[in-house]
Parts: structure tokens; sequence; C-alpha cells
């Protein structure tokens, strides 16, 4: 035991004077990734409430035919510009994109309103364009719509009937969700994030103390020395998986600062991601480090050089985040094999956490179990590979 500790001070204090080390446990991941999610949060919250606030240009051909209309999209912020064109024209118009969209009231519209007949407003626009009006055609078709309501229910009120009638079925709808639940679904990658920034944290680590070491020459008389190899890369493992803790730490702290200037409460959520709540999630997304570890260096120690190694890993690191991926294509719920899947456990106890849930304790024990049966299992694995004289080749 007492050597395992011996390798652990080596490899954590040699690699904390080293600055690549720093800038990708601490720099990276857990600093640069909270910055950009909500940087990303609030560019969309900004976006989402200027499409709401800004108004939308039109051309209209035919408008002289419909002033109540035209009076109705000026209150909806719908900007008319008048055009001279017809079907064809639209279509040309739209194709050449020097409109957006187009709307044409026909020559017939006053006369079938005054006859109590259908009326058809035409709305010519190109659905396959990334510059295409959708905005402005949902606002067209909308103020039309209220608008032929409006129509009808004067016509019932002129004949003495209630406009009400016309709505025999009305739909009640009642959102039971609270604003933390909401702000959960809005912060869905952040488990992701998260899980992916611990990793980050110590994959310079694993690459530098099994395939650096290889390139420079030095693992060869580490591995010569009294102590029993095992106990060199179990040493090795403990200290890359004490730098994906300290980037976990670093990360949810960072998260907890950066959520702070969010303005979730505007679309009516909540997140209270204190200090008791960072805490629980270190606690519950611990375990997952020395399976992490083990992993790494297994992959590392297969590799010749530094660059060969980073190669592997960058894809490796990907591995615990994808059964997240598979959370929303599958709708999964936190079941007993769910809770027995590593990062996907820890992803619901996170997700728990945010909620203001208290996760249950067979969720929290089958977790932390199998991740960390997981992380003992791979470091023997680790520790057999040393064992033999071809890791030195």
């Amino acid at each position: 035991m007492r050597g395992i500790l011996t390798v652990f001070r080596k490899e954590f204090f040699e690699n904390l004077r080293d600055r690549r080390t720093i800038l990708t446990a601490l720099l990276l991941g857990p600093l640069l990734g909270p910055l950009l999610f909500t940087l990303m949060l609030n560019i969309v919250q900004q976006q989402a409430e200027s499409r709401d606030e800004q108004s939308v240009k039109v051309a209209v051909a035919g408008g002289e035919r419909a002033p109540t209309l035209l009076a109705l999209f000026a209150e909806r912020g719908i900007v008319v510009q008048p055009v001279q064109l017809d079907e064809a024209g639209a279509r040309r118009a739209i194709a050449a994109r020097d409109q957006k969209a187009v709307v044409i009231i026909p020559a017939e519209f006053p006369t079938r309103l005054a006859e109590s007949r259908p009326a058809q407003v035409s709305v010519f626009f190109d659905g396959s364009s990334e510059v295409g009006g959708s905005d402005a055609v949902g606002r067209v078709r909308a103020t039309v719509n209220e608008y032929g309501q409006r129509i009808a229910q004067s016509r019932l009120m002129l004949r003495g009937v209630d406009p009400s009638i016309m709505r025999p079925a009305v739909v009640r709808s009642v959102d039971v969700s609270t604003p933390k639940a909401r702000a959960v679904l809005a912060l869905s990658t952040l488990s992701f994030l998260v899980i992916l920034a611990m990793f980050t944290g110590g994959l310079y680590l694993a690459i530098d103390s099994t395939a650096g070491e290889r390139e420079r020459g030095s693992l060869e008389a580490l591995l010569t020395t009294p102590l029993p190899r095992a106990h060199i890369i179990y040493g090795k493992i403990l200290a890359t998986a004490a730098y994906m803790l300290i980037s976990l730490v670093v990360t949810l702290s960072a998260l907890a600062i950066a959520l702070r200037f969010t303005r979730l409460e505007d679309w009516g959520m909540s997140v209270n991601l204190g200090l008791p709540q960072v805490g629980a999630m270190i606690l519950l997304t611990a375990p997952l480090a020395l399976a992490g570890a083990g992993l790494m260096t297994i992959v590392a120690s297969f590799t010749r050089s530094f660059r060969e190694a980073q190669t592997y890993l960058s894809f490796v690191i990907l591995v615990p985040t994808m059964p997240l991926a598979l959370v929303g294509l599958l709708d999964l719920k936190p079941t007993v094999a769910a809770m027995a899947t590593p990062s996907l456990s820890q992803h619901f106890l996170m997700t728990r956490v945010l909620r203001d849930e208290t996760p249950f304790v067979w969720e929290i024990l089958l977790s932390a179990g199998v991740s960390l049966a997981l992380g003992v299992l791979l470091a023997w694995i680790a520790g057999k590979l040393y064992e033999r004289e071809a890791i030195l080749g």
C-alpha cells in the first residue's frame, strides 16, 4: 500500500507542475465548458426574445382589397410591403430570393366576404430555404386565422347568436411541472458536459504516465524498481482519478457560478445549484472517476507514443457519454438496469438533484457499487497487463 501511495504522490505532484496538465485538468474542460454552455443558453434566449419582439416584413399583393386585415397585420408586428404580383410573379420572387414570403389577396376576396362565403388568402414561401420566411409565414397564418374568427364572431352577433357556440369543446391545459423540472429539460446536456469534462481532466496524466514514459524511456527503469508492477500502475490510476475528481469539482463549481448569469426565470424556469447541490453531485459522480482512470490507462498502455495515445483516448473519453445520448432517443427511465450502467446512472442522479428530489438509497448504492466495481476490475486488468514483459515492447 505504501508503494502505491509513493507512486501516486510522484505522478500527482510531478504533473501538477506541468502546464499542459493544468490546462487540460483545470482550464480546457472545467472552465471553458461551463462558460460556453452558459453563453449558448443566453444566445438562444436572446434570439427567441428578438424573434418575438422584432417585426417581420411581408410582401402583399392586393392589400387594398382587405384594409381591415392589413390593420391587423400592423397590430401583430407584420410590416406590409405593397407589391404588384400575380401567382407566377410571386413564385419567381421567392425563387430569386427577392422576397421571403408573398401574400396575395385575390380580387374576389371582398365579394366573397360580403356574401358570407369563404375567402382565400394565398401565402407563398420557400420551405426548403435556410433563410425562408417560416417566422413570417407563421405570423401571417395566425393573423389571418384571427381575422377570420373575428369576422365569424361578428356575423353571429349580428344574428343574435352567442359566438361561444362556435366552441362547443374547449381544451384546458394544465402544466403540472415545476420551474426546476422545466429547467432540467433546458439543461439536459449538463450531465454530458460534466462527465466529459471529468474525463478530460485525467486525459493528459493517463497518457503521460504510460505512453509518455515509454516514449521518454523512463517506463522500463520504473518497472525495474523493487515495487510490484501492479502497485506502480495502481498508483498511476489513482493519480489520474484524482485529477478527474479535481476537474469534476472545478466544472460543477464553475457551472454553479455561470448559471447565475442566465435568465432562466424569464422562461418560467429556476435552477438551484448551490453548495449543497454541488456537493451532492460531486459525491454521486465521483465513483465513476476510478473506472474512467482505469479505462484510459489500459488503452494508453497499448500505444507506443504520446501522439498515438492522444488519438485513441480522444475517442475513448466519448464512450461514457454514449449512454447519455440514448436517454432522449429511447425515453429511458431510472430502472435497475439503467442505474447499473455507469455514466447513465450518474446522469439520473444528477437530474434528481437538479429537480430538488432526493435520490433513492438503492439508486445511490447500485450506481456507486457498479461504478467502483468496474473501476477495481479495470485497475486489476491494468495491473495484470503491466506484469507482462510485452508491455515494455
